[in-house]
Parts: C-alpha cells; sequence; structure tokens
C-alpha cells in the first residue's frame, strides 16, 4: 500500500515535471510538423506557428551596424496564413525608427519556441529559417493594413490595448529571400514564389 503510494507520487512529480518543461519551452501545436523533406511546407510551417522572433534592422544611430530585436509577428488567422509576416511596432521603438529611414531587414526564427525541437537550437535538425527583405509601414486604413491587424491580434489579442499614444503602426516584411536549415547538408534553397504560392497551413482541426 505505502509502495502504490510512493509511486503514484513519482509519477505525479513526473507529469508536473513534463509540464514545467513544455510550459517553458512549447506550447500546443496547431498543426502537426510537415515532411522535412517538403522544405516549402516546413518553411511556412516555421512562420505559421511561432508568435515571436528576431527582427533585425539596420542601425542608423550605430552607423549602419545590423540591430536585432525580439518582436512579436503574425502572417494570418490559424489556417489562412499567408507566409508573410507582419508586425505592430512602435515608432519610440529603434527597429521602426530604422526601418523608416533604412527598409532592409532580416526575420529569424526557431523551431525551439514551437516545442517540437528538444535539442540545443544551433543543432541542424531544429530547423530554423532566415526571411530577408524590406521592412514596409503598411498605409493606414489600407486592405493590407486590415489584414495585418486581424492577423496580429487573432494571435496577440494583448495588442488592442497598447497605447494609441505611442505610435503603433503595421509593417509587413516583403520577402525577398529565404534560408531554411531544417537537417544536415545545408541550407535548403526555396524561391520566394514557391514560398508565397505554397497553401496556408491548416489547423489539425480541420484536416
Amino acid at each position: 500500500m505505502e509502495f502504490g503510494i510512493r509511486l503514484r507520487s513519482v509519477f505525479s512529480v513526473v507529469v508536473f515535471l513534463l509540464y514545467i518543461e513544455s510550459s517553458a519551452y512549447g506550447r500546443v501545436l496547431s498543426n502537426s510538423k510537415p515532411d522535412r523533406k517538403n522544405v516549402v511546407a516546413s518553411a511556412r510551417w516555421l512562420v505559421a506557428e511561432n508568435t515571436w522572433g528576431v527582427l533585425s534592422t539596420v542601425s542608423g544611430d550605430l552607423r549602419g551596424a545590423p540591430w536585432g530585436n525580439v518582436v512579436s509577428f503574425s502572417d494570418g488567422i490559424p489556417g489562412k496564413g499567408t507566409g508573410i509576416p507582419y508586425f505592430y511596432l512602435t515608432t519610440l521603438d529603434v527597429t521602426a525608427r530604422n526601418a523608416l529611414k533604412d527598409p532592409r531587414a532580416s526575420l529569424a526564427i526557431s523551431e525551439k519556441p514551437i516545442g517540437t525541437c528538444t535539442k540545443d537550437p544551433m543543432d541542424p535538425t531544429c530547423a530554423k529559417l532566415t526571411l530577408t527583405g524590406k521592412l514596409l509601414p503598411l498605409k493606414q486604413g489600407s486592405e493590407e493594413a486590415k489584414v495585418a491587424e486581424k492577423a496580429l491580434f487573432a494571435k496577440h489579442p494583448e495588442m488592442i490595448g497598447w497605447p494609441k499614444s505611442h505610435d503603433f503602426q503595421f509593417f509587413k516584411l516583403e520577402i525577398c529571400h529565404i534560408f531554411l536549415l531544417n537537417w544536415y547538408g545545408g541550407p535548403k534553397l526555396i524561391t520566394v514564389q514557391e514560398y508565397l504560392n505554397a497553401k496556408p497551413i491548416k489547423p489539425v482541426s480541420s484536416l
């Protein structure tokens, strides 16, 4: 009897630790990880599943040095992602100010925060994606700005209450180059056209 109680206690601790680990390193997936050989689907999956990444711009204050900043993003509401990262940035922040002077930028994201990679983020089997292009502000009230608003507020509802006085604006990354590393053997070749023409990643519930 006592052994049974101890065994249940150990089991409870293990479950608790696994819960803590999953809370720290991952979350519940909207859709399953694609076959690594389908590189286009893998790239779109990384963008659809992630909610933040490191956005790098060209710093005017640092005489052209690269400036990396952790930012939230969204490529669309679940099941209707476009693959285009949208951002809600304030001009009080360096990233937006840099982009308004020099739009060259890149967004780096990793499989690690999704929770499907148990290895070090630098391991080649832990997928990583860098999208390089131009970080452009969207015209207020435009159709694309409305798309960006729906995309961002669906994944980041906290943004709705951010101060209007902070001059938040919608931006998008106009993609020019794609770098994907999701296995051994170096980066995979994906054209921007292939990436953008891929079908949206559907949630598991709708498959």
